[in-house]
């Protein structure tokens, strides 16, 4: 039996930005040599980031990636760390000859074998995924190769993220040719209360390949996305070894212990996948030498976040990223003291510090005097930088020009609110963040180029009800890694009180919407669990109701098309989840 050191790179990459993923992979390689770790294995696709769409179509961005990732090999070797082998992600091409319905130069969600200056081998996807926010039959075609390299007398294989998702591909192959350890590049998103299923997931796979499991997953947000890291390692039987933290950039090294060493000779070997399709396995030697025995690193199994951290964790890791991705310096929003611009106010601090948050007090003739003194409550505790910019004066020239009444002139208010954000944020260069959430989005409660207004959605996936739980959560709990370190930073006021948007004389949202805990649980069934009304009455909900909810649903899908970019948190957000037509005249029935 043989001991091997893994280090898994938890890593956070930059959609497009080859250079300096190559650079940061040349600096964890680094680290994981220091620490002596005898193979370090990075995420999917990490060298062009993920998900990179429509790049991939493009032959210089293959090309790029390609010769970056050869280059890197290069690098490895005249920085003194070639001998230290590197599994990494990357987007290859199949060499396929065009054909209608594959992509465009046949692209390939792959990985490679780096080591002494070289790229010693190389493998794609099997499984692409094509549910939810996947659509890689778009993008790639599958792969049909099964590197397996002795190291150190284990042999090695290498699967790539949905490989492990789907029954018969690799693992299945894995399992057929005998390998002491499988290693896994992973770029899984996250949803709320995913984790536990990614590990009783890795602990079947370990069991059906009859071997260790090393899955390393990906961290960072990028667009709608955020990726929450949780790298696992389970041993052959199936136990957890090692958990890497949630949300944040991490070098994971595990000692593995009583592997098997192997005596399969090298070559090239013809396996049945067990799907229908047949796959290559190339075995490959680098070291057959088990190394000298060494006394272990005691393996790391963190807390799990519960819920609310979790979420809120993946919220503030999302605006972080994209106010840095996307190169802003600073955010901008309207702060109304209730409790959504409150808590998006709280995220954005704690994101990227509340030096850099602007918020903008915009009171109405019907804004309440509680509001005003709320959301200046709020400036206090949090210490962001504030103006005081009313409207009354400027709806009423807006009012002597035109003639508006009812609906109308109150979303005028919300629509000159959003033009002074945004002519704001032209002038100062801030990123707009718009404070909807998704129960309001979902019925429609929004105004186009009003409260829309924007260039990110915070909250945009958080139901009304969970805005309410993570505030009080997060007046009750911090983070190290949170950059505002205030006590209680959301008025107690702007939780308790009743939610208006006061745009007409003692508004409440319940004028026309009922309880929020009751929608919440409708609009899950409705939008989340994709059920019909008579399913809908049948879970129990009120027929009338059924009917008033869908149809607020269903109208205001114009409206959701036209609204910001926002972290996706619920297993099917607005956006790259739920794709419906705008144009439809399909309607549910109760009766």
């Amino acid at each position: 039996m043989a001991q091997l050191r893994i280090a898994l790179a938890q890593t956070n990459p930059t959609v497009g930005d080859l250079s300096a993923n190559a650079d940061k992979l040349i600096a964890w390689t680094r680290d994981a040599a220091e620490r002596e770790a005898h193979l370090v294995v990075f995420t999917e696709m990490f060298l062009t980031g993920y998900p990179v769409e429509d790049l991939v179509l493009r032959t210089s961005f293959v090309d790029a990636s390609i010769r970056t990732l050869e280059e890197v090999a290069r690098r490895l070797e005249r920085e003194g760390l070639g001998d230290l082998p590197v599994v990494v992600g990357y987007v290859d091409r199949a060499g396929l000859a065009p054909r209608v319905g594959q992509p465009k130069g046949a692209p390939l969600d792959a990985a490679a074998l780096l080591h002494k200056g070289a790229v010693v081998t190389r493998t794609a996807k099997h499984h692409l995924p094509n549910y939810g926010v996947f659509d890689e039959y778009r993008y790639f075609v599958r792969g049909d190769r099964l590197p397996i390299f002795r190291l150190h007398g284990v042999d090695v294989a290498i699967a790539v993220c949905e490989d492990l998702w789907q029954e018969g591909g690799p693992v299945s192959v894995v399992g057929q040719a005998g390998a002491g350890l499988l290693v896994v590049p992973n770029a899984s998103p996250y949803e709320k209360e995913k984790d536990d299923v990614r590990l009783e997931l890795c602990v079947r796979r370990a069991r059906e390949a009859g071997c260790g499991l090393v899955y390393v997953n990906q961290v960072g947000g990028q667009d709608e996305l955020v990726f929450d890291g949780d790298s696992i390692v389970v041993d052959g039987a199936g136990e957890l070894v090692a958990r890497a933290g949630q949300f944040k950039e991490e070098l994971l090294v595990v000692d593995l212990d009583d592997l098997p060493v192997s005596d399969a000779e090298p070559g090239t070997y013809p396996y049945d996948a067990g799907d229908g399709s047949t796959i290559t396995v190339e075995r490959l030697v680098l070291s057959s030498e088990p190394v000298a025995p060494y006394p272990p690193v005691p393996a790391a199994v963190p807390e799990r976040l519960d819920l609310h951290a979790e979420v809120y964790s993946a919220l503030v890791l999302a605006v972080r990223d994209y106010v840095a991705k996307n190169g802003f310096q600073s955010v901008i929003l309207g702060l109304s003291g209730g409790i959504d611009s409150a808590l998006t106010a709280t995220i954005a601090s704690d994101a990227i510090g509340p030096s850099r948050v602007n918020v903008v007090l915009m009171p109405s003739r019907y804004s309440s005097d509680h509001s005003l003194a709320d959301a200046q409550e709020l400036v206090r505790r949090q210490g962001v930088n504030a103006q005081v910019v009313p409207i009354a004066d400027i709806v009423n020239a807006f009012e002597k020009e035109i003639d508006l009444s009812g609906l109308a002139a109150e979303n005028l208010q919300a629509r000159v609110r959003g033009m002074i954000l945004m002519g704001l944020s032209n002038e100062h260069g801030h990123l707009v963040l718009t404070t909807g959430n998704k129960s309001e989005l979902a019925t429609g409660y929004s105004t186009l180029y009003g409260d829309s207004a924007g260039g990110f959605a915070p909250i945009k996936d958080v139901p009304k009800t969970m805005v309410w739980e993570l505030s009080k959560w997060r007046n009750a709990h911090s983070d190290p890694d949170f950059l505002l370190q205030a006590e209680r930073p959301i008025p107690e006021n702007s939780i308790e009180k009743e939610p208006s948007a006061e745009l007409r004389p003692d508004q409440r949202d319940t004028d026309s919407l009922p309880p929020y805990e009751v929608l919440d649980r409708l609009l899950d069934d409705y939008v989340e669990k994709d059920m019909g009304s008579q399913e809908l009455i049948a879970a129990g909900h009120d027929p009338a109701l059924v009917t008033r909810v869908i149809r607020l649903v269903d109208l205001a899908e114009y409206k959701r098309r036209q609204y910001p970019p926002g972290p996706k948190i619920t297993p099917k957000n607005f956006g790259r989840d739920r794709r419906l037509p705008i144009t439809n005249r399909w309607r549910e029935t109760t009766g």
